[in-house]
């Protein structure tokens, strides 16, 4: 089994915002990781987030590692117990919030990005939606491994990318979840990386890999430093980043 070494959690309202509508989760219980971006506006998106937050964890921790569980929305065979767990966990929250934002005029209406990973024995799970990204630092080399599901994949160039991490996907966005679900072997020495937009957006993946590979930093400084040079290139999002070192 792989063990969690270390982790880092910083989620906060950015620069210029005065509500933090981001958040991020590490239940090392249930070994449920999360990171999370509202939209909405004021007491709008944080609500969203709130309850799609809640929902997950509380029925991933009721199904997640039984074998005998139902799984109301969804099942596959390639995935593990604990992932098709945590797709059901996502889709049962995306109805809720769905139903929560039903009567409601379409300027009441949030709803949110995920990035929600979950660890059994050597395997980590990440399921996504909307506009958060994911990197893995392994043996020197990093990979964006979760891409935004944005307008970025629309560009026809690389410049002014803040501009476009619009998400195309997301909880309370469609009548269908679009979620991307992929498995990881865990090795000794990984390290992943989970960032919200206005963490990321400004930043490129070799400045991240730089910040990360710093000896004269430690964990929590290496992501004030990201947010940091995110600020200083123009940020106003809030921001939030999860390091997850095994």
């Amino acid at each position: 089994m792989m063990k969690l070494k270390s982790y880092t959690i910083n989620t906060n309202q950015g620069p210029y915002l005065q509500i933090n509508e981001d958040d991020a989760v590490v239940d090392l219980k249930n070994k449920l990781f999360m990171i999370f971006d509202g939209f909405g506006g004021t007491n709008i998106g944080h609500k969203a987030v709130d309850l799609v937050r809640d929902t997950i964890q509380k029925f991933y921790t009721k199904i997640g590692g039984d074998p005998d569980s139902t799984f109301p929305f969804y099942y596959s065979h390639k995935y593990l117990i604990e992932g098709n767990a945590l797709v059901n966990s996502m889709h049962l929250a995306h109805s809720m919030l769905k139903k929560s934002n039903q009567d409601k005029n379409l300027s009441e209406r949030g709803g949110a990005s995920c990035i929600a990973a979950s660890l059994a024995d050597s395997i980590l799970t990440l399921s996504s939606t909307g506009n958060c990204s994911a990197y893995l630092l392994r043996r020197g080399k990093i990979d964006n491994i979760v891409r935004p599901d944005s307008l970025e994949s629309l560009s026809e160039d690389n410049f002014d990318i803040q501009f476009r991490t619009t998400p195309m996907s997301g909880f309370g966005l469609f009548d269908d979840l679009h979620l991307n679900v992929k498995e990881f072997k865990v090795l000794t020495g990984d390290l992943f990386v989970f960032m919200t937009d206005g963490a990321y957006s400004r930043l490129g993946i070799e400045e991240i890999k730089h910040i990360l590979e710093r000896n004269d930093l430690d964990d929590n400084s290496k992501v004030k430093e990201f947010n940091k040079l995110s600020n200083k290139r123009g940020n106003l999002d809030n921001q939030s980043t999860v390091l997850l070192q095994f």
